[in-house]
Order: C-alpha cells, then sequence, then structure tokens
C-alpha cells in the first residue's frame, strides 16, 4: 500500500468513531426537532396531553450520552486515552438512567394520552385512540431498544481493557439502537408506520454502514463487534416483527400499559 494511502487509512481508522458519532448526533436532531416543536404547537393547541416530565428527563439524558460518545471518541482520536478513562465511568450513571426513564416513559406516555383522550372532543379523541393503538406497537421496538441497548453498552464495558477495538464499536452500536425513534420522525424517508416494524427496524442499520463498510474495506472480514451486535439485534427483531399488531400483543400491552377507568 503506497504510503499516503497507508497515512490516509491511519488518519480515517482514527476518526471515523468522531465521525459516526457527529452522525449520530445529526440523525437525532433532523428527526426530532421539527416533530418536538410540532408537538409543542399541538399541546399549546389543545390537540395532545402536555408532554411527561419523564420525557425531558429522558431527553436530557440521551442527550447527554450523545455528548459524552462525541468527547470519548475525541479524546481518543486525539490520543487523550488516560482523560478517555476517567471521563468514561459517566457513561456507567447515564446508561442506566437512559433505560430505566426509557422504560418509564413508555406507560406514562400512553397513560397520558387515554387520559387526555377522554376529556377531549370527539375529533381529537379519535385521533389519539389511534396514536394510543399505534404507540401499543411501538411499545415492542422502545422494549427491545432498551433492553439491547443495555446489553451492548454492559459488553462494551466489560471489553474495554481487553479487547478495546471491539469496545469503541459496541459503544456505537449500542447508541444506534434506539435510533428508530429519530428515523421513525422522518416523513420524508419510506416509512411501513402504522402497518408494520420493517423501517423500524431497517433504518438504524443504515446508520452503521459507515463504520461497517470501513471495517470491512480495512480488516477483510466482519469484525466481531458485528457478530455481538448481529445476535442481539436480529432475534429480538423477529420477536417484534411478529408480535407487531397482533391481537394477544395488542390485548397484552393494553392491559399492562392502560389502567381500566
Amino acid at each position: 500500500m503506497p504510503a499516503g494511502e497507508a497515512g490516509v487509512g491511519q488518519f480515517i481508522d482514527r476518526w471515523i468513531y468522531v465521525g459516526m458519532a457527529v452522525l449520530l448526533i445529526g440523525i437525532v436532531l433532523i428527526g426530532f426537532l421539527p416533530d418536538s416543536i410540532e408537538k409543542l404547537a399541538d399541546v399549546s393547541g389543545g390537540r395532545r396531553p402536555p408532554l411527561p416530565m419523564v420525557l425531558h428527563v429522558h431527553a436530557v439524558l440521551m442527550g447527554s450520552w450523545l455528548l459524552l460518545l462525541l468527547t470519548q471518541t475525541v479524546l481518543m482520536a486525539s490520543g487523550k486515552a488516560r482523560w478517555h478513562m476517567q471521563l468514561g465511568l459517566l457513561a456507567l450513571l447515564l446508561a442506566p438512567g437512559i433505560v430505566f426513564s426509557g422504560m418509564v416513559l413508555v406507560p406514562a406516555n400512553t397513560a397520558s394520552k387515554v387520559a387526555f383522550a377522554a376529556a377531549a372532543s370527539p375529533e381529537v379523541r379519535a385521533l389519539l385512540e389511534r396514536t394510543v393503538h399505534t404507540s401499543l406497537n411501538v411499545c415492542l421496538v422502545q422494549i427491545r431498544a432498551g433492553l439491547c441497548f443495555a446489553l451492548f453498552v454492559a459488553l462494551a464495558i466489560t471489553m474495554r481493557r481487553r479487547d478495546p477495538e471491539t469496545h469503541k464499536r459496541l459503544m456505537i452500536l449500542a447508541t444506534i439502537v434506539p435510533m428508530s425513534a429519530a428515523f421513525t420522525r422522518m416523513m420524508w424517508l419510506p416509512q411501513t408506520m402504522p402497518y408494520s416494524s420493517f423501517s423500524q427496524l431497517a433504518w438504524p442499520l443504515a446508520a452503521a454502514m459507515p463504520m461497517f463498510a470501513w471495517d470491512l474495506y480495512r480488516l477483510r472480514r466482519i469484525h466481531q463487534a458485528y457478530w455481538w451486535f448481529a445476535a442481539g439485534m436480529a432475534p429480538t427483531g423477529v420477536a417484534v416483527a411478529l408480535l407487531w399488531n397482533t391481537p394477544g400483543w395488542i390485548a397484552f400491552a393494553s392491559r399492562l400499559l392502560i389502567s381500566p377507568a
């Protein structure tokens, strides 16, 4: 390999993780900013209930995680491994908070819509009832995201010393898991919602393609981090697809998330 090409390859090897962190932050901003503005306008116009406090907490925690990821990747690319290891302790606090707040958000958000619909006009009630039905299906994706995010972060942390190459890839892949929430809000992308979970399962995989393609080019093989990722995402994705919009799941989720009047 020519010296110039080798130098470019080494540069990308170092900085691609910074690029991935920037990409994921961009996805979140593109997906959530317009949607948040629209939701706040609907709240002001009386077309939806106030946003639950846990939603704001979850957003702050997830935003902090993304900023931490960007900082950590910049530190490693800059050769500041010691600072990276010290700051990495924050992940031990943020990750459980993200998972817990995400799980609390699911019933809180559904309950607020149901309570608001009961006192709303017939037109708003009909709209919210359709939204609640979709939310019951989306709960499948949210539960999967919480479980897989926790799994991949835990694996990444256990490998941080003995296998740093797998560690850094798993941290990026863990962050990609909940990106379905951002992609779903990009209505200009092809979407299968609310009829199928396919788009919610497929679009986050697209976010991993730059890193995966570069690894495939440089290593001439699939790095083991992607096999771990597939081992967690594939069976849970199949489970979501099989349960999506089935009467059994809707009935179970309704009993679990919607308190009887």
